[in-house]
């Protein structure tokens, strides 16, 4: 059963590895919220394999959903919300893989996105994957990446008011 929000916002973090049902359980922490529902996505599809991702994740979505593609703004984005709105943004680490792919100040957006999610005007999901559990990767821009992903974890745990961590599809409270 998904975790009561308290009113007048609140930031729950759901961080876990590859198919850990990250995604379909912010959808469920979401939902228990009175509709209408933003949904704001940062996949890009650049290939037919996450094509098909992204058709499955809207598969799930009916028509209490807005969806808004942010690949790079999403503090634009989150800041055009209205008050109140029950938002998933999905997901954090495929935002950090636009900016960085884009060759922008990393640091100065994990910065700006952690200060936004900081003052959530209502119940906002945030899902990320965790990627710092497993090897050192053997290339420095998946360690650069890796790095980075750990930093802006830490950065929005810390001003997260829930931190849920996803295993075998079951969500361990952290926070």
């Amino acid at each position: 059963m998904p975790d009561p929000v308290a009113p007048g916002g609140r930031l729950t973090l759901v961080i876990g590895g590859a198919r850990s049902g990250k995604s379909a359980h912010a959808e469920r922490l979401v939902t228990a919220c009175p509709a209408p529902w933003a949904y704001i996505a940062t996949a890009q599809a650049y290939d037919d394999e996450m094509r098909e991702r992204i058709a499955l994740h809207r598969s799930r979505r009916d028509e209490g959903w807005t969806t808004i593609d942010a690949p790079l703004d999403l503090v634009g984005a989150i800041k055009a919300l209205p008050d109140g709105r029950p938002v998933l943004i999905d997901c954090l680490t495929l935002w950090l893989t636009n900016h960085m792919l884009a060759e922008h100040d990393i640091e100065a957006e994990c910065r700006w996105l952690a200060d936004v999610l900081s003052r959530p005007r209502g119940p906002w999901f945030v899902v990320s994957n965790e990627v710092g559990q497993g090897i050192v990767p053997d290339n420095a821009l998946a360690r650069r990446f890796r790095d980075a992903a750990g930093r802006l974890h830490q950065q929005v745990a810390a001003v997260a008011g829930t931190v849920l961590l996803m295993v075998a599809g079951l969500p361990l409270k952290v926070k």
